[in-house]
């Protein structure tokens, strides 16, 4: 089946008493028993969730995967993932990461014996000697956020492989429209299901997919255990939003690839994070596992300063001022203050996230109008 196809059949069947064509919202916390231990497949809503499984058996198939778990957030869903951990283990991971990301695993997990080992992703050298007998996770995020880098997914996890190392990539900025990281090796691939996925700006929802059915079933266990769980009305919300994931991320992917090269001829414009052009650092690593280069994008300007990123944040009005990523309307935000305050200045600045770093998610609006917007607020 292809995926266009799979977003709007996989895993989803007309309502079998009504013939309902979307899948309902069962919007119950409990299921009536004939006897104790005799039921339907249902017990309590924290466990199980009718329309929760729709979701979840079309996100598995999305991402060529055997199981999947959906959560309250993404970071919820995060969290699920790194309590497959125990005292003492250690993750390996990069300072390009979401700072959410950083947050969760430096000031929550770390404080109950997890090590965190930063290093770049990129260099084989360095990710071969911090490989140890106590790593048990490599977390990968790309295009890495906000910076754009493109990591080479089958190469960490094929190394992964050979170490017994779980592999984890957040393909929330690829989606499975343009990456899929399971096929590429990964053991796990995450998303904030908030962007893309249900890509209309209104649920707040995450999801874990596995290549192997023990981590999803140790995932579900987890999930029902910690009870971080979506509510039926935003798994509706997000399975309603996939239906369309192929057309809006194309359209978006088409308006960033004409933005990208205006921004990059751009006199104020210093330098452009878009995995897409030609000189970008792995581009032919992206060239060769995505099928196209995204709608997120980054630049600087020669004005390297927060007052001026300021001045041109206030002025756009097509690309709303606010955090998050993924909707059908464009978004511009400020990195350094916004998503990724949690991250220490000094880890920022080493990775070139500057205080006139400008991060846009590109919409699906007309690509003209946009222009116009960016031209105006960049004074041409």
């Amino acid at each position: 089946m292809k995926f266009e196809t799979k977003v709007i059949h996989a895993g989803i069947e007309p309502d079998p008493s009504t013939g309902a064509i979307m899948t309902p919202i069962y919007q119950t916390s409990t299921y009536v028993q004939e006897a104790p231990g005799k039921h339907k497949g249902y017990e309590y809503a924290r466990t199980q969730n009718p329309t929760r499984s729709v979701l979840e058996a079309n996100l598995t198939a999305l991402e060529n995967g055997v199981d999947a778990a959906c959560f309250a957030s993404g970071l919820a869903a995060m969290d699920a993932v790194l309590k497959l951990l125990s005292p003492g283990d250690e993750i390996i991971t990069t300072y390009e990461l979401y700072g959410g990301s950083y947050r969760l695993m430096t000031q929550i997990f770390a404080k109950y014996g997890i090590k965190i080992n930063f290093i770049d992703l990129n260099d084989k050298t360095a990710l071969k000697n911090q490989i140890n007998d106590k790593t048990k996770l490599i977390w990968i995020e790309t295009p890495t956020n906000p910076m754009l880098s493109i990591l080479d997914v089958k190469y960490i996890c094929n190394l992964a492989k050979k170490h017994n190392i779980i592999t984890c990539v957040d393909n929330t900025f690829a989606t499975p429209y343009l990456q899929n990281p399971i096929d590429l090796g990964a053991d796990l691939v995450l998303h904030s299901a908030t962007k893309y996925l249900a890509g209309h700006s209104d649920v707040i929802l995450g999801a874990v997919i596995t290549a192997d059915k023990e981590l999803g079933e140790r995932l579900h266990y987890i999930q029902n255990a910690s009870g971080a769980v979506p509510g039926p009305q935003d798994c509706f919300l997000t399975l309603r939003g996939i239906k369309t994931l192929h057309l809006r991320v194309q359209r978006a992917c088409d308006n960033a690839l004409e933005i990208a090269a205006y921004l990059k001829n751009h006199k104020k414009v210093d330098k452009v994070y878009y995995p897409g052009f030609k000189d970008a650092h792995n581009h032919q690593v992206a060239k060769r596992q995505m099928k196209h280069y995204g709608a997120m994008l980054s630049f600087t300007l020669k004005s390297d300063t927060k007052r001026s990123a300021s001045r041109i944040l206030s002025k756009t009005k097509l690309f709303s001022l606010a955090e998050s990523l993924g909707g059908v309307e464009s978004l511009i935000g400020h990195p350094a203050s916004m998503t990724h305050a949690s991250i220490p200045k000094k880890e920022r600045l080493s990775i070139g996230l500057t205080d006139s770093l400008i991060r846009l998610s590109v919409g699906v609006e007309h690509v003209e109008d946009l222009m116009e917007d960016l031209k105006a607020a960049l004074g041409g």
